[in-house]
């Protein structure tokens, strides 16, 4: 047994609340539970008991045995002077407030169904990849589809916070917070922090003067990222060298803090010279990117916006120094839309939120245009149960595994809610 359980079984109120009795035989009726407290103090809050006749208004504590209050020293914690009911799994002594007056005690395992604990049990000792692995199927699509839309949204919340973060670094500055996300973004996994750290070694508003200028956006990119120490005998890099140190010397760059960029066991379109340059190309072309990104609400409109291409040499190269068959490099609609579900649809939750606007059903509406993304964790989900293949699908799907099935929150998922209540 948990504690965490038996605060899951007073929430929901998962017993039989009739005829309720303490160690002491004195009645208990049940008219507020409280407000459950995840800090410091007595778990739940403001309940409202009558107890043996008596109305009480105060605070519930709960343990597996009531020596556990002895433990845990409560008897000399103020905070646990209001405790009007004592719950436990097993009473095992009698225990006293502060000043030495006796605290009632509810027994609570004479009161809870037996298949509720075999349930809960059965599902916390699961080895499967997750613990309800072999009941997945089971559950309710409805509830499903309800629960995903409120993980996919709690994931968003996540996001904002990493988002505002980058704002307050950004001095406020949300056109540089895209500028940043964005170029994370096109580094995806494997140069996503590389990336970061070169968007992050120098002001935004030197991308702002260099706009009218490709070869100096791509010379800025390039150098700050350390590709351009070579001896290349090209005419291309070495006009890039040259405006490199020119920016340097102008904008007083430094890039000691930048990562080295990655090129092994990428396919050649995502080596960081075609995306770079590709970047370089959509700031270039669009001047007024943040609007669009802000107020864009189809996939349509992104492809659009991001209908870019990389400058003429990489177009017959993927590196500075080895020529290759000439073929357009843009950017795929794939990729645009791991854009949109990792950049701009986050980026427009938290703009809506820092102006106290709520944006879920445009949110929703967005999501739900894009395909669902394949990797091994969606892919294993799919297979236990058929789901909407959206992205938010896939999205929330994340987040159930990472923050609910990994950690064995069960108790907090709806999908585990609704299988150990299940008769």
């Amino acid at each position: 047994m948990q504690e965490d359980f038996l605060h899951y079984i007073w929430k929901h109120k998962a017993f039989d609340a009739f005829n309720l009795k303490t160690t002491k035989g004195e009645s208990v009726t049940i008219s507020q539970l409280g407000q459950h407290n995840h800090n410091a103090g007595p778990d739940f809050f403001n309940a409202q008991l009558n107890i043996d006749g008596q109305l009480w208004a105060g605070n519930v504590e709960i343990h597996i045995k009531s020596s556990d209050w002895y433990v845990h020293n409560h008897e000399i914690d103020k905070a646990y002077d209001n405790v009007i009911l004592h719950v436990v799994w097993e009473h095992d002594t009698e225990i006293f407030r502060k000043d030495n007056t006796e605290i009632s005690t509810l027994e609570l395992k004479h009161y809870i169904d037996k298949g509720l604990i075999d349930n809960y049990q059965k599902l916390m000792s699961s080895k499967s990849w997750i613990n309800c692995e072999a009941s997945f199927s089971e559950v309710d699509d409805f509830l499903l589809n309800n629960w995903l839309e409120r993980l996919y949204i709690e994931r968003l919340e996540r996001k904002s916070e990493d988002i505002l973060e980058l704002l307050k670094a950004s001095n406020n500055n949300w056109e540089a917070v895209l500028f940043k996300m964005l170029t994370k973004n096109f580094g995806l996994k494997v140069n996503g922090e590389p990336f970061l750290s070169l968007a992050n070694s120098f002001d935004f508003s030197i991308v702002r003067k260099l706009q009218n200028d490709t070869l100096a956006l791509e010379a800025l990119f390039f150098g700050q990222a350390g590709l351009l120490k070579d001896d290349v005998q090209e005419v291309y890099y070495l006009k890039l060298q040259e405006k490199y140190q020119f920016l340097k010397q102008k904008f007083k760059l430094n890039n000691q803090g930048v990562l080295p960029m990655q090129f092994f066991r990428l396919r050649p379109p995502n080596f960081p010279t075609i995306r770079l340059s590709q970047l370089a190309n959509l700031y270039h072309r669009r001047i007024n990117l943040f609007s669009e990104v802000i107020t864009s609400t189809s996939k349509e409109e992104v492809y659009k916006t991001f209908n870019i291409e990389t400058s003429e040499f990489w177009k017959s190269h993927f590196t500075f120094s080895k020529s290759s068959k000439a073929s357009k490099k843009a950017l795929s609609k794939s990729f645009i839309d791991l854009l949109i579900i990792n950049t701009i649809i986050p980026l427009q939750f938290s703009y809506a939120k820092s102006q106290g606007k709520t944006i879920e059903d445009h949110i929703f509406n967005f999501i739900k245009q894009l395909s669902v993304e394949k990797n091994s964790i969606v892919t294993k989900f799919l297979d236990l149960k058929p789901i909407k293949k959206q992205a938010l699908s896939s999205q929330a799907l994340l987040q159930l595994k990472q923050n609910y099935c990994d950690k064995n929150k069960c108790l907090q998922c709806a999908v585990g809610n609704s299988l150990i209540v299940k008769k």
